[in-house]
This record gives C-alpha cells, sequence and structure tokens, in this order.
C-alpha cells in the first residue's frame, strides 16, 4: 500500500468516526492518534528491515510529540482509532487487530514476569476505554469492550464487557452477567471504586444488625 492512500484511509477512518472532526484538513495537521499510527506505520516497516536504531528513533520521538508510545515491533491491524491519545502505551509484543479504539491513557502492557511474548493480544473490533491496563500475554476476544480504568489481567472471551480492579466479565454475547448497565459509550459504565463502596455499604449494614441482634439477645 503506498503512503498518500495509507494516508488517505487513516484520515477518513477519524473523520468517520470521530463527531468532533470538522475537516479532513482538521484531523491531518491536528490529530495526535493520526501522527502517532502514521509514524509506527514507518517505523515498523524499518524494525522488519532490522533498522533498529531509527525505527526506535521515530518511536521516540512520537512519543514526544504525541504522547502516545507505540514499540515499532508491535503488530497493529488496519483502521485503529486513537482518541485523545495522550499516555496511550502500547508494548512490544503486543498484537492488535483490526477497527479497534483506543481512548486516552490506556496501556497494552507486561507484568513483569513473562517473557517472549509480553504483552496482550487484541481482537477485531475492541474498544478499549479510557485510563484501562491491559497486561499480560493473554487474548481479548473480537468485539469485546473494556471500561475505562479496568484492570485486564487475564483472558477476555469475545463478545465481552468488562469493568473493575481488576476487571470481570459483566456482559457476554449480550446477556448480563452481572447487573450492571453496560453499553461502552463512555458514560454508562460502573465506576468500580463507587461499586466498591456500595460494596462496603451493604456489609456495614449487615454488620450492623447483626450487632443489634446480638445485644438484645443478651439483654
Amino acid at each position: 500500500m503506498s503512503f498518500l492512500k495509507l494516508l488517505t484511509e487513516e484520515i477518513n477512518l477519524v473523520f468517520e468516526r470521530d463527531p468532533a472532526a470538522k475537516s479532513r484538513m482538521q484531523v491531518l495537521f491536528l490529530y495526535p492518534g493520526v501522527k502517532a499510527i502514521l509514524n509506527y506505520r514507518i517505523a515498523h516497516k524499518l524494525y522488519n528491515l532490522k533498522l533498529y536504531f531509527i525505527a526506535d528513533w521515530i518511536s521516540k520521538r512520537t512519543r514526544r510529540k504525541t504522547g502516545i508510545e507505540i514499540h515499532p515491533a508491535a503488530q497493529i491491524g488496519k483502521g485503529l482509532f486513537i482518541d485523545h491519545g495522550m499516555g496511550v502505551v502500547i508494548g512490544e509484543t503486543t498484537v492488535i487487530g483490526d477497527n479497534c479504539t483506543i481512548y486516552q491513557g490506556v496501556t497494552l502492557g507486561g507484568t513483569g514476569k513473562d517473557k517472549g511474548k509480553r504483552h496482550p493480544t487484541i481482537g477485531n473490533n475492541v474498544t478499549i476505554g479510557s485510563g484501562a491496563k491491559v497486561l499480560g500475554p493473554f487474548t481479548v476476544g473480537d468485539n469485546s469492550k473494556i471500561a475505562a480504568n479496568a484492570v485486564v489481567l487475564n483472558e477476555i472471551p469475545a463478545n465481552s464487557t468488562c469493568v473493575g480492579v481488576p476487571a470481570h466479565i459483566v456482559k457476554r454475547d449480550n446477556v448480563k452477567i452481572a447487573p450492571a448497565k453496560i453499553d461502552l459509550d463512555q458514560i454508562h459504565i460502573p465506576d468500580p471504586v463507587s461499586m466498591e463502596l456500595c460494596k462496603l455499604r451493604v456489609e456495614l449494614e449487615q454488620l450492623k444488625k447483626q450487632l443489634e441482634k446480638s445485644e438484645n439477645l443478651n439483654q
């Protein structure tokens, strides 16, 4: 694929998927995600030619310019949309399928205990919410959604939605597994901190009732 065709596809992708985009010119010159992906494509080709220093130089320069760090050895399919992008880190052995969306603050990283394949494999049509961390050499299945600030440490099946720290699945194949209102639009995702506070509140109420019951028995 020629660089001009690649550039056109990346610009059209963002323009179609981001409602804030006013023009293709704006996308070309002002969107850091577009610049980061295009530079990654160049660095990746150089890396495959074993021109490691130049590839790494492009990667590091792109990080300084955009706040997005993509290792040139990572394997990324077509149609990746990095929205906002600041703080995104994509590790060396990461594999990303086609038509995925990644928001700001996402880390596709390792845990420090694995060798060889250390980073996740992301399937096709996956959405990863802002601040989410996906850590380890496992697979996130096609069409899955990871909520903002979730920490994913284990494999996620296809067609799943997961939330929390550590992340757990709340919907699979459009069937709710937990009573949560989920549809990853960055708005109606349960806050894991609030969920834990609610859980503690329920446990506290139960302890109060048990204490009151015990006191009544002793009277």
